[in-house]
């Protein structure tokens, strides 16, 4: 296991390690509503699709929690107010939406027990959903390890590790479980801007397992794919398509380019949660866009004109014909398309 906690439930209370200020500090910060945990989500405490799908999760709980002393009529309306601000919270990653499902489905289980008891079911289930992210990022580690041999040189964009997920991570956790089979992998994190995800949090926590790795400047990874210093790259996504399209941080659709020129695989490591077979292709799934004042500078430092024009969208979206493969709990998916991915989630 990673030796810091992403999320954890505390003295009633949710817990979130607060990534907008590592690598300097750990923080955890507490939320008691859901609320409050849509506020966390909206302003990057936490991020990364698994963990957003579970701090939703817990974001439900705590607000039945809350309400479970209150009449019937009010738990029923409270709580349905709780789903609509944590589903407005983020757009893009599909998990969100999966999560609040599967807590919706509880909810309508126990419809017939008090509010007590169903606050305290919408809580297990909760926990339940975060242990099972643990399982399936580690069986999807077991599966990808596979794909990389002893010495490789992995290029990844953005975080996908266990700071973005309940523990282990999608794509740092398929280099975590390589590692654990005593493979020798060298890790090059592209900075990821404009949020510096890659900087600051993957270079971060690959340190902290003592995995090598390093930072490179986003515009570097053509350069070290021409010098044949990089072997693969492996990123997370925060939704796949049914056509196998997936959309991840921004900057993600440029290292698929660059690794098709240089015949480098380019893997995806996702669960099946992050599958969105209602959405057809990359061209439907909503991309958020987040403020100018992130490209223009970052804390107290700028680098731009102050009223200069800003485009940020926050993810972008690389079409299946340039994923290699895609890696989930379920196995390995080579150039995954419509068909591939309904079958897959067949197995579901």
């Amino acid at each position: 296991m990673s030796s810091f906690d992403t999320l954890r439930w505390r003295d009633d209370a949710l817990e979130l390690l607060d990534q907008r200020i590592l690598p300097e500090r750990q923080l955890y910060l507490r939320f008691d509503s859901a609320q409050a945990v849509a506020d966390g989500i909206r302003d990057m405490v936490v991020r990364g699709a698994p963990a957003i799908g579970c701090t939703a999760a817990y974001g439900v709980a705590l607000e039945a929690c809350r309400l479970a002393r209150g009449s019937k009529e009010a738990f029923a309306h409270g709580l349905a107010r709780a789903f609509a601000v944590l589903a407005a919270s983020r757009p893009t990653a599909v998990n969100l939406a999966w999560a609040l499902e599967r807590m919706k489905k509880k909810l309508e289980s126990v419809q017939s027990e008090d509010p007590r008891a169903r606050a305290d079911s919408l809580l297990e289930e909760a926990h339940a959903i975060t242990r099972e992210d643990v399982h399936l990022n580690r069986e999807m580690g077991r599966c990808g390890a596979a794909l990389l041999r002893d010495g490789a040189r992995i290029l990844t964009h953005c975080n996908a590790g266990a700071l973005a997920t309940a523990g282990h991570g999608t794509a740092l956790g398929v280099i975590r479980s390589a590692v654990d089979t005593g493979k020798q992998i060298q890790v090059f994190a592209d900075e990821t801007r404009p949020f510096l995800q890659g900087a600051r949090l993957t270079a971060w926590e690959l340190q902290q397992d003592g995995i090598p790795v390093t930072l490179i400047a986003d515009n570097a990874a053509g350069f070290l794919m021409s010098r044949g210093r990089i072997d693969a790259a492996i990123v997370g996504a925060d939704r796949v398509a049914a056509n196998g399209d997936v959309a991840n941080k921004i900057g993600t659709y440029q290292v698929a380019v660059l690794a098709r020129r240089h015949g480098l695989p380019f893997y995806v490591a996702c669960p099946l949660s992050t599958i969105d077979i209602s959405t057809p292709t990359g061209n439907d799934i909503p991309i958020e866009e987040r403020s100018a004042e992130e490209v223009k500078g970052y804390r107290d430092a700028r680098w731009a004109p102050a009223d200069v024009n800003v485009v940020n969208p926050v993810f972008d979206v690389t079409p299946a014909e340039l994923v290699t493969a895609l890696i989930t709990e379920k196995g390995v998916i080579p150039a995954p398309d419509k068909e591939k991915i309904a079958a897959l989630m067949a197995l579901e």
